[in-house]
């Protein structure tokens, strides 16, 4: 009988201890280039290493190591988990890799995998992109798993707003919401921005939790290329949450206008001619929300109110933007070419046809316990459709000068509620509209040079 009870205890104590240290959550990311990938995934208790397996035609061949960092979430118990993080390098072009995650003392994960990206610029990538999903009311996950598990993507792209929120009881909203995409974001890389519902403990759960490439200081913005784009990732909340810090939403603009500048060289627009902006609150919408993109002066789009300090709209027009991604809003926005509020179509019958400004889209509806946000009965000028069915948005960029869009409804059960075909003979910098942004009176400009005094050694 003792033998009986302590071979039980023992049992008993492997399984807790396997349990403890089992791999979770695991998803992937692309690296600065694109034969790397960035892994990352969690553990309770520190394993000891950080290893992941992996090779092609189903063997796991190849080893490498990484790094693990204790993450503690900023609620009242104090959570506390290892995210674990290995970068692949050296990834054959257009390749299935297998691979595992885990520790040689407490072992591995399931089998997952994925397949790199062709080499080059020659090639047509296609996304899903989508905003604002939580743990309930996901409508659009499983629709979108499916497809990513038929191949019908190359990434994703999470506009922001995760799980609702991933700091939530004690981060355990967070976990379940990693655990939900596994799925598809261990086999497809799942780029991400951070949105207003990341803000708690100063991004600390984004932070952690998601690795993007060339974000190693944890900024939360970004860059990556893939075949003919250039995505460019941008933290919007940096311009909400002011309590972080000043310096940070300086440094944001300084970084984005010479990300932009760089994009925008002849040769980089040779090899990347689409440059395709993301980032969770938009610059317009026509919801009835009352959020910052239903003001004529939004913050995204002028900057400062009145003084149009750190604007981001005359940087996207100046360089040349050719898309702008949000989310934010809980439905979908297809904008009009517009710029400054005017709209500035390519032509009366083709508007997407060489347009002369960026086009905007807002793809927020994926699924939320916020359920729908509504319209404005008035629609803008700028506006050229709109729906609050739950959903989410496919790209394909077919080449240098053709580019398709569609939203998905699952309202409708999957049909497509809207098509758009961008179509740019010459990509770069948009001319022909020389009004500048609202000019600034004569006092605030008084104001504005006490305020520059102020700051002068972090403006640009």
């Amino acid at each position: 009988m003792r033998l009986l009870i302590l071979t039980f205890v023992c049992l008993w104590r492997i399984s807790t201890s396997t349990v403890w240290y089992e791999p979770e959550q695991v998803h992937i990311a692309v690296g600065d280039t694109a034969d790397k990938m960035i892994i990352v995934w969690s553990t309770v208790n520190d394993t000891g290493d950080t290893t992941v397996l992996y090779g092609t035609n189903g063997k796991l061949t190849q080893e490498a190591t990484g790094t693990r960092v204790k993450f503690t979430d900023g609620g009242s118990e104090k959570r506390s988990q290892f995210i674990n993080k290995v970068i692949l390098t050296g990834l054959a072009p257009k390749t299935e890799y297998t691979y595992v995650v885990g520790s040689k003392t407490f072992g591995w994960s399931d089998l997952f995998s994925f397949t790199t990206w062709p080499a080059g610029e020659d090639w047509s990538p296609s996304l899903v992109i989508f905003g604002d999903m939580g743990n309930e009311n996901a409508k659009s996950l499983p629709s979108m798993q499916v497809d990513a598990l038929q191949g019908m993507y190359d990434a994703v792209l999470h506009v922001g707003d995760f799980a609702y929120d991933m700091d939530v009881d004690n981060a355990r909203v967070g976990d379940e919401f990693m655990r939900q995409i596994e799925p598809f974001a261990s086999k497809l890389p799942y780029m991400t921005c951070p949105g207003n519902h990341e803000q708690a403990y100063n991004f600390s759960n984004y932070r952690a939790r998601f690795w993007m490439p060339g974000d190693e200081n944890k900024q939360m913005y970004y860059s990556f290329t893939m075949g003919p784009i250039r995505f460019i990732s941008v933290a919007t909340e940096l311009i909400f949450f002011p309590q972080y810090g000043l310096v940070p939403i300086v440094e944001h603009y300084k970084w984005l206008e010479k990300e932009l500048a760089e994009a925008n060289k002849p040769e980089n627009r040779a090899k990347q001619p689409w440059v395709i902006t993301f980032g969770h609150r938009p610059m317009y919408c026509s919801n009835n929300d009352n959020d910052d993109c239903t003001h004529h002066e939004s913050l995204i789009r002028v900057g400062i109110p009145y003084l149009h300090f750190l604007g981001w709209e005359p940087l996207f027009y100046k360089y040349g933007v050719d898309v702008a991604l949000w989310a934010h809003e809980h439905s979908y926005e297809r904008l009009w070419p517009v710029y400054n509020r005017v709209v500035l179509n390519g032509s009366y019958d083709a508007p997407y046809t060489n347009p002369g400004a960026p086009v905007h889209i807002i793809t927020g509806s994926a699924g939320c316990k916020e359920d729908h946000d509504n319209f404005d009965k008035n629609i803008e000028s700028w506006s050229a459709f709109r729906s609050d069915d739950y959903g989410y948005t496919r790209m394909k960029v077919i080449n240098s000068t053709h580019l398709y869009m569609e939203q998905v409804s699952d309202d409708k059960s999957g049909a497509i509620i809207d098509k758009l075909t961008i179509i740019k003979e010459k990509h770069g910098a948009y001319t022909g509209y020389s009004k500048p942004v609202e000019p600034v009176t004569d006092p605030l400009k008084k104001l504005w040079k006490i305020w520059k005094k102020h700051v002068k050694d972090i403006l640009p």
